[in-house]
């Protein structure tokens, strides 16, 4: 069974709304100036952009192996003991994948993937103005309901949830719509850089004042102990044991990282937005001296940012360096670490859009295109299908799987996912999950099949 022939970046048609960090609302070019418009309502017959298609789904591959590796397969959930004797009896082609993931994949697929968000709120910013509008109302009701879609994936589902977080930062962007580029690009290197840090510090505080050494010690204990109740939760329990762990850990554990994490997602938000102003994916021809560029730098600062991460967690791990007694090393390494994912996540970017350019690369690129047109549905099918495989409730694979094997399981059902994009794109217009989305947004069911001409046209073109 064959999925339909690919579609080029001229010829790829598709109504759509939604943001971008999921389904993104961006057409081939920037819309030229139309009479104001009193309704706001999906866009029909627009021309979808096939790079920044294919670029979500891309993303969405990498963020799939990183929750995986990290999360659903119980490694974050080990003591620190017992996180280095796995490290030190493992095969080499688990050291080698977990290297990998670690220096590749983590932190890097989600920073395009808050890129992308930004980069869609100047699309939608820029065709509320065509129509005369404020973007407030129809963008807080979108990102409203993407708050529900959040709330329930996370309590119900999966504490990692991403679409909660997004949709609450996503308000926050309507406080810069004003500000000129250059306002933005201080404000995402404030909040990237220096805020993350200060978070940091502040986190450290205690220890680094060294004040509260044994308050420290006992938090350090409940931490430990609330992720091996949690980890014995998810190997064993049933649903409802799973959504009350999951609740526990969220609440006690997992919400703490938020002050450090959530100005660096405003601030990447920040990029995109700045991106998608300039029309610089929408007019990419335009800008491939830009992208060569920040293809080069990028590089340079991955692998150098990259590379000393991979040194200070060597040194650690073998005590040369010790964080208990040098509780101000993670502030210091903070900045390194955010320039090694933004540095890194640039070249995909970059790599990825010069490639695309090429008629040969762009057609094999292309094959991604469909899955992150659907990315909300398969973001929320990886969860499914994680929990069916490693929690107890399923398979079972939790704390057994090695990092070889994750990223395996990983790729392998991502293949399916890219298929499966193809095989319902030829029918219908929207993912499920896109479908509820655009449906309760605009407060009435939006046209789910295709018309039977415009699925002739998409099997055969």
């Amino acid at each position: 069974m064959g999925f339909p022939p690919l579609r080029g970046a001229r010829e790829y048609r598709e109504s759509s709304v939604g943001s971008a960090a999921f389904n993104g609302d961006m057409s081939s070019s920037l819309p030229a100036p139309s009479p104001p418009i009193s309704e706001a309502q999906p866009v029909d017959g627009g021309e979808r952009l096939a790079l920044l298609d294919a670029l979500r789904g891309f993303a969405l591959c990498g963020v799939f192996i990183s929750n995986v590796s990290s999360w659903f397969s119980g490694r974050n959930f080990l003591a620190r003991d017992q996180m280095k004797a796995l490290m030190a009896n493992a095969s080499l082609v688990d050291t080698v994948a977990s290297n990998a993931t670690m220096f590749l994949v983590f932190g890097k697929f989600i920073t395009i993937f808050s890129f992308l968000f930004g980069l869609g709120f100047a699309v939608q910013l820029g065709r509320a103005e065509q129509r005369g509008a404020s973007i407030v109302p129809l963008y807080s009701r979108r990102l409203g309901v993407l708050l529900l879609i959040g709330v329930s994936h996370l309590f119900l589902l999966w504490y990692g949830d991403v679409l909660s977080t997004y949709a609450l930062l996503g308000f926050g962007l309507l406080l810069f719509r004003s500000r000129s580029d250059k306002a933005l690009l201080i404000w995402a290197g404030v909040l990237v850089f220096i805020v993350s840090t200060a978070a940091m510090l502040c986190m450290r505080l205690p220890q680094l004042l060294g004040s509260a050494e044994a308050t420290a010690k006992e938090a350090m204990e409940r931490s430990t102990a609330l992720r091996a109740q949690t980890l014995e939760a998810f190997s064993s329990g049933g649903y409802l044991e799973v959504v009350s762990a999951n609740a526990t850990y969220y609440l006690q554990d997992f919400i703490k990282m938020m002050p450090f994490v959530l100005p660096v997602i405003l601030g990447r938000f920040l990029l995109g937005l700045v991106a998608g102003r300039r029309g610089l994916f929408h007019n990419a021809a335009q800008h491939l001296p830009l992208f060569r560029k920040v293809l080069l730098w990028g590089l340079v600062l991955g692998v150098l940012c990259n590379g000393v991460g991979l040194v200070m967690m060597q040194l650690v791990t073998r005590k040369v360096l010790n964080l208990e007694s040098m509780p101000w090393l993670l502030p210091v390494m903070t900045p390194v670490r955010q320039l090694a994912e933004l540095g890194t996540a640039a070249v995909y970017v970059a790599g990825f859009t010069l490639l695309f350019q090429r008629a040969r690369w762009q057609r094999l690129l292309s094959v991604l295109a469909p899955v992150g047109r659907m990315a909300l549905t398969h973001y929320l099918s990886q969860t499914v299908i994680s929990l069916l495989l490693f929690y107890g409730l399923g398979l079972g694979l939790i704390g057994k799987a090695g990092p070889a094997l994750c990223v395996a399981l990983t790729l392998g059902i991502f293949s399916v996912q890219v298929v499966l994009s193809h095989l319902w794109l030829a029918r219908f217009r929207f993912g499920p999950a896109e479908w509820a989305w655009r449906s309760l947004t605009y407060g009435k069911a939006q046209p789910m099949r295709r018309a039977p001409a415009s699925a002739a046209v998409a099997a055969t073109v």
